[in-house]
């Protein structure tokens, strides 16, 4: 990867990580950002659904099955727009998940760059699988 892709990569993931500020989710906040041709096509952050109540966990801490994921909700808006992801970049605070990898292969996505690893690999797995190029870029 040249410098120049590098620390674009890296403002990127900087202003993902300010966008999962909007989360309203107590245990975790994620953000992501559809990057096509230098331009942001899409952003979302973990939450519920549109018209719900913005509380993401039950009385015991536990995340609600219905919040959906930064990485969704990013690719479902781009699916209500003019925009498509065909060969953009995802940029996303945490590695996605499994059906989230599932998402993101079906929407044309080609790369994506998260930064922080989650205990479960199966969505990086997958998605290195379907050819798509994978990039952590932790904290520097």
């Amino acid at each position: 990867m040249n410098d120049k892709q590098h620390k674009l990569d890296q403002r990127y993931l900087r202003m993902a990580r300010i966008w999962a500020e909007n989360s309203y989710c107590q245990r975790r906040q994620v953000g992501a950002l559809v990057v096509k041709d230098k331009m942001i096509i899409s952003d979302g952050y973990n939450g519920t659904p549109s018209g719900f109540e913005n509380i993401c966990e039950d009385d015991n801490g536990v995340t609600k099955t219905y919040v959906l994921h930064a990485e969704a909700n990013a690719i479902t808006k781009l699916a209500r727009s003019s925009n498509n992801s065909d060969g953009s970049t995802l940029y996303v605070t945490a590695s996605p998940c499994i059906e989230c990898a599932k998402l993101i292969i079906q929407s044309g996505i080609q790369r994506v760059v998260y930064g922080e690893k989650y205990r479960l690999t199966d969505g990086i797995e997958l998605l290195q699988r379907a050819g798509i190029e994978v990039v952590l870029l932790e904290n520097e």
